[in-house]
């Protein structure tokens, strides 16, 4: 073979090779024959490499008499039998010197104190990518460490990128470079599937597919650290101006521990002004500083990621641009689609419109210490943030309502110092009258004002003087709201009734946010206001048009998440997201005032008839995050519905969100039927759900707190998996998180995995995919294939699924069974 490769892995003994496939005295039945010497054996494999054939040898470390003939054909492995890591440079370590054939490390808590003999960690990964156009220029960086017992001679390993379309690729391991080999999509699944089949590991399947490149070998003394630095050239996929970025944090899993350290840099620059940047899978940190540049930026610490870093961005000239994204996995349903629309980001201060804004500030006994000293800053960083052309009041209230002056004034230096002696003079105690106070701040607000008005909103306690019904208090302030002010609420600590919040905000176009008591106001409030503070285009209105819908069949678009857009302000992104049932050509329209004047920004789409791939999968489970919130806030506002409570344990059991109102899902004591129940929204599973509904008849304290936090952050999901706590996979482990409103944390679902877009449950010994709980594993056997893992039929039936199917059989381990259906047939896989 090349010398490069055959150096790294034979002795110096250089023994004449056998002919292919021969063992020396080693019968593959019967051991060592008799009286043949007992020198170790030689393997040859013959692979083609740069389409010419190469022979290897390898030489393992025991005698023949001490292993199985498996364990020999693992150890001859020692290039070319390796896995393929997930999409372009993300990748994986391989060890080649296992004294007996193993499954990738994994993150397992090991119940001895000794270091097992062979496993590594990813102790830090740095990525720093610039994305020119269509044109990703990256470097990465990853340290990695020897956590084992002995020695390892490891390969680094990675697959091509979707398109293939790689260049100007370097590694360096500490510095010396290393050739990376190129192998074809066909002869890595060659690779691919002997190494699965010898180490009996199936979790490389959802690799399979690409083409992938390979390392030599090179050694990895135990606990030795070793940082491999990659360097390559992409081109990047590209729908009409929308360019997707792809980063395999995925593969990071199989480190044997949390990554210390993830770092994710993202420089996009183009030509055009860049509108949108957005992840569907990340909170990113996203600055503008200026139209043509945005940097992207993601961190975390003592992580093992679950899935795939992902990013979007497109480039528009118009003062509003936008995007759509649609995925349809089935053409007989309703199809999903994601819209993304952003303002020019050089959209000056002078141009944005002038708008009202009233703070009314909770100074209540309860507020008095470190909150109330909070609140004042916050007061203060709003006043100071305030722009030329605004207008301002401030209302104080506890038992009694103070305004700072009788009617709004317009902001200048004078006003503002003047209204920083108002906050400076107050002090906490007392009751809270919050309808008196709502009803005095409506009154300042004058309704033939064109400029839109904001009234911050916070308290932290239930109404105790004045009107104290919730009803009255919500029909008070929408009769008084004639000029459609939008309420921003902050329900400050445990105390506060958060259902009346959420009751206001949704009579008066605004939105709730809840601060926890070990949190500060000021920075809850300073970001909200941060993003209101520059109103673009205000009175927006946005429809997604179809071309070829008629008055028969309508549009078509329904379900579409947030309800309501008020405003669209600089800086702001608005991911919209909906369902929709005609396919085709359409048209996104934006519509608004902005200095007054109506204008309107049209922008071409595409909604697919169905999709043939699931890259865009993460489009569906968003959206079910946002209907997921949007029923509780129905169930909670509106009370009991026996349709919505269904339909919240359907979208529950097909993707895998749990709740603590559906957790009873995660239950693997629970039979078969229940999860078939669960699926179709009926019997134990609905009747279970209801009860778990009650809790939303907690409006006060800590569980009630809780329940409204929860259902805002699904109802502002923009990510899979969203900010906690949503579910999600629990990565490394048998399990999903599951958001506790009891002790206020997440905890381990174990009798569910999420995989992708999809999820498997445990029942027994079976784990049963969303797609198979119609079967009974027992009742109807004769619906099923069984297929026993790891033999010919098994790798045809790999080789004829989707990546999506494979994710899930990846997923499989050792001694479970799994029931899924896989292009409409049903098959039971067992060991």
């Amino acid at each position: 073979g090349p010398p490069d490769v055959q150096d790294a892995v034979r002795p110096v003994d250089r023994t004449p090779l056998l002919p292919a496939g021969k063992l020396a005295g080693v019968d593959r039945r019967q051991g060592p024959r008799a009286g043949a010497r007992s020198d170790p054996p030689q393997i040859e494999l013959r692979f083609l490499q740069r389409e010419r054939a190469f022979s290897m040898a390898v030489y393992p470390a025991i005698r023949p008499f001490r292993c199985s003939l498996p364990c020999l054909l693992a150890a001859s492995l020692a290039v070319c039998l390796v896995p393929l890591a997930h999409l372009n440079a993300q990748g994986l370590l391989i060890v080649h010197d296992h004294p007996h054939p193993v499954p990738l490390p994994r993150p397992i808590i090991h119940p001895v104190p000794q270091p097992p003999p062979t496993a590594y960690k990813i102790k830090e990964l740095t990525v720093n990518a610039r994305l020119i156009d269509q044109i990703a220029k990256v470097q990465v960086a990853q340290s990695f460490v020897n956590t084992g017992s002995r020695q390892m001679q490891v390969q680094f390993v990675f697959p091509l990128p979707y398109d293939g379309a790689i260049d100007a690729l370097t590694l360096l391991v500490d510095g010396k470079e290393y050739p990376a080999k190129l192998l074809t999509k066909e002869k890595a699944r060659e690779i691919y599937e002997g190494f699965i089949r010898q180490n009996q590991d199936p979790a490389l399947l959802e690799w399979m597919g690409t083409g992938m490149f390979q390392t030599s070998v090179f050694p990895v003394p135990p606990g030795a650290e070793r940082k491999v630095t990659i360097t390559y050239k992409q081109l990047l996929r590209q729908d009409r101006h929308l360019t997707d970025f792809l980063f395999p944090l995925g593969t990071a899993k199989y480190t044997s521990a949390p990554i210390e350290k993830v770092e994710i840099q993202v420089h996009i620059e183009g030509k055009l002004p860049i509108k949108s940047v957005y992840s569907p899978t990340h909170a990113v940190e996203v600055q503008r500083p200026d139209p043509q540049r945005a940097v992207v930026t993601y961190k975390a610490e003592k992580i093992i990621p679950s899935g795939d870093f992902r990013l979007f961005c497109d480039v528009d000239e118009a003062l509003v641009g936008a995007s759509v994204i649609s995925y349809r996995p089935q053409a007989g349903e309703d199809g999903y689609f994601l819209l993304l629309a952003s303002p020019d980001v050089n959209w000056s201060a002078d141009n944005s419109s002038a708008k009202n804004v009233v703070c009314v500030f909770d100074r209540s006994g309860s507020m008095s210490g470190t909150k109330f000293e909070q609140a004042r800053q916050a007061l203060r960083y709003v006043i100071n943030n305030l722009r030329e052309g605004d207008y301002f009041n401030l209302i104080a209230y506890d038992t009694e309502v103070e305004a700072f002056q009788g009617q709004l004034q317009p902001f200048d230096d004078t006003s503002r110092k003047e209204a920083l002696g108002f906050v400076n003079s107050l002090y906490a105690g007392g009751g809270t009258n919050i309808d008196g106070a709502l009803q005095a701040a409506l009154r300042l607000l004058d309704r033939e004002s064109q400029r839109p008005s904001y009234i911050l909103f916070m308290s932290d306690g239930r109404p105790t003087i004045g009107e104290s019904h919730e009803a009255k208090i919500v029909k008070n302030a929408r009769e008084k709201n004639m000029m459609r002010a939008r309420m921003i609420s902050f329900g400050v600590g445990y105390d506060v009734n958060s259902r009346l919040l959420d009751r206001l905000s949704h009579a008066c176009f605004g939105a709730s946010h809840y601060v926890r008591p070990n949190e500060n106001i000021e920075n809850h409030v300073a970001r909200l206001y941060n993003k209101i503070r520059s109103p673009v285009m205000t009175d927006v209105t946005v429809t997604l048009d179809v071309d070829v819908a008629s008055v028969q069949t309508g549009d078509g678009i329904s379900r579409v998440y947030p309800r309501q857009i008020n405003d669209l302000f600089e800086g702001e992104q608005v991911v919209l997201i909906g369902r929709y049932r005609t396919a085709g050509k359409a048209k996104v329209r934006i519509r608004g005032t902005i200095g007054g004047e109506a204008q309107t920004f049209a922008f071409p789409a595409q909604l697919v008839e169905s999709s043939g791939d699931e890259k865009y999968a993460f489009v569906e489970k968003v959206w079910a995050l946002r209907r997921m919130g949007q029923i509780l806030d129905d169930l909670d506002l509106h009370g009991r519905n026996e349709e919505l409570i269904q339909e919240l344990v359907q979208l529950s059991m097909r993707h895998g969100i749990l709740t603590p109102y559906t957790s009873f899902l995660a239950d693997d004591q629970g039979g078969r039927h229940e999860l078939a129940e669960a699926h179709q929204g009926r019997g134990g599973g609905a009747r279970r759900a209801a009860e778990a509904l009650h809790a939303l008849d907690e409006a006060e304290g800590r569980i009630g707190f809780l329940q409204r936090d929860l259902k805002r952050r699904w109802s502002d999901a923009r990510q899979v998996p969203a900010n906690a706590p949503v579910a999600s996979i629990a990565p490394g482990r048998d399990g999903a998180t599951l958001y506790s409103l009891e002790d206020d944390r997440e905890i381990s679902a174990a009798a569910v995995r999420n995989v992708g877009n999809r999820s498997i449950y445990r029942r027994g010994k079976f784990w049963i995919a969303a797609n198979c709980t119609d079967l009974d594993p027992e009742k109807d056997k004769n619906q099923f294939k069984r297929i026993k893992r790891f033999g010919d039929e098994y790798f045809a039936l790999v080789r004829a699924s989707s990546k999506a199917d494979n994710e899930i059989l990846a997923r499989q381990r050792p001694g479970e069974q799994l029931l899924i259906r896989i292009q409409g047939q049903a098959y039971h896989l067992y060991d």
